[in-house]
């Protein structure tokens, strides 16, 4: 399989309420999604994404993306020790090597997402959403307004 390189930056659009905890605590919260667990960035700063991702009003801009990474992964893997995880990028239109969890419909394309998934490996579990903390981002990450300009 590939090995994917994440992108230099990833930015998380949404309520400046719920992004200024993300970068003073490193709270996020997992949905389920099909048979999986994830929580999804975009690759790109467009602001166009706060309307499509209304009602953004603030974005999360992570400069070091596999300190970031490694961090969320291993959180979750505190949180949820019987679950796998994996990240990479959505494919748009097309089934991603990755599965069913990284392939969204072409109109979607827009958004440029890399995701974090987790699956448990117990046949049973339960998809309920969940919060983890991974400490303070504030060393390498930033929250924007439309305008780019630092909140």
């Amino acid at each position: 399989m590939q090995d994917y390189q994440r992108p230099p930056t990833l930015h998380r659009y949404g309520p400046c309420s719920e992004l200024e905890q993300a970068l003073k605590t490193g709270q996020f919260r997992l949905i389920p999604s099909g048979s999986f667990l994830t929580v999804s960035f975009s690759k790109v700063w467009d602001k166009k994404l706060f309307d499509v991702l209304a009602p953004a009003d603030c974005c999360l801009v992570i400069h070091n993306t596999e300190e970031f990474g490694e961090r969320l992964h291993r959180a979750v893997q505190r949180s949820l020790p019987n679950w796998a995880g994996i990240d990479g990028p959505v494919e748009y239109g097309v089934r991603s090597r990755l599965g069913s969890a990284f392939t969204k419909s072409g109109e979607q394309a827009q958004e440029q997402e890399w995701q974090f998934a987790w699956r448990s490996m117990s046949p049973n579990a339960s998809l309920n959403p969940v919060t983890v903390r991974i400490g303070s981002l504030e060393q390498f990450a930033e929250l924007r307004d439309r305008e780019s300009h630092l909140v």
